[in-house]
């Protein structure tokens, strides 16, 4: 780490909970002007949480408000990683409580993203709109793979979910699980899985169990980025959004909720909206300091 690293002030988030011990924690870097990639890395690896983000100046035809527009890079402890959806939201909570709420945008690895801040009940509520989405099907031999990497019997799958591989900025294979213990019984194979999700270059597996039409609950193994479990993710919760409209599952028009992280102790709540005539996916949270 550099001497420049050393003196940069590294803020501590959580995203998509009102209270420190919720959520998906992140660390946001407000000014990485100084740092170059090593420096961001060695960051994000002494922080330990799925990801951090650093932003820099914005790139000169970005567009948005003046002074609300950035550059945003994001890294785990193992590597830098394309969008992730709660280090961005966390950013713009960070933000609005320094420069006001309102619009931001941010130039990401994935594409241009741009978020709202506003207030909500003396928290700040932030959402972001995806870059456009896809929807891919999973060779039945790397589903075969996957499942074995998970200890998950094929039986234990919904039906009505078809596995997927969906992207709204990274790339998630989407598993829903039949029944919420089968959810809740999570011990996987690390360097198995891990091994699988480099080959399809996926960032987290996207396990989910619906409670009814729009709540599901949902968990995010993440061995590439050298966690085991994500608490919360965005960018996997507006690749699900995707997902389940692509399918006709949910219809083309509506608000769901995801809940995660109750299984590690870290319960947190996404909103996806999903609106006619747009393909983007708008995923939105509360977020807060941590001290």
């Amino acid at each position: 780490m550099t001497t420049h690293a050393s003196h940069v002030e590294v803020l501590r988030y959580t995203a998509f909970s009102s209270t420190p011990d919720g959520g998906n924690p992140a660390g946001v870097v407000l000014d990485a002007s100084a740092l170059d990639d090593s420096d961001m890395l060695a960051i994000a690896a002494d922080l330990g949480y799925s990801e951090s983000a650093f932003l820099t100046a914005p790139p000169e035809d970005l567009g948005g408000p003046e002074g609300r527009a950035y550059t945003i890079r994001y890294f785990s402890p193992k590597a830098e990683v394309p969008f992730c959806g709660h280090a961005t939201v966390a950013t713009a909570v960070a933000l609005a409580e320094r420069i006001g709420p309102g619009e931001l945008v941010f130039a990401t690895r994935a594409g241009v993203v741009p978020v709202e801040a506003a207030q909500e009940n003396g928290t700040v509520r932030a959402t972001l709109t995806s870059v456009e989405p896809r929807v891919e099907e999973i060779a039945d031999a790397d589903l075969e793979e996957a499942l074995a990497a998970l200890d998950w019997p094929a039986g234990d799958l919904d039906p009505a979910f078809p596995p997927r591989i969906a992207f709204a900025g990274a790339r998630h294979l989407v598993l829903a699980a039949a029944t919420r213990a089968r959810l809740a019984d999570l011990a996987y194979d690390f360097a198995r899985l891990e091994a699988l999700m480099h080959r399809l270059d996926l960032t987290t597996v996207q396990l989910v169990w619906r409670e009814s039409a729009t709540v599901f609950h949902a968990r995010d193994p993440f061995p590439v980025g050298g966690v085991v479990e994500d608490p919360a993710t965005g960018a996997a919760a507006a690749a699900f959004g995707a997902y389940v409209r692509e399918l006709g599952l949910v219809p083309e028009e509506a608000v769901l909720t995801l809940h995660q992280g109750e299984d590690l102790g870290r319960p947190g709540e996404l909103t996806v909206t999903l609106r006619q005539g747009d393909p983007r996916v708008r995923v939105s949270g509360v977020g807060t300091r941590i001290n």
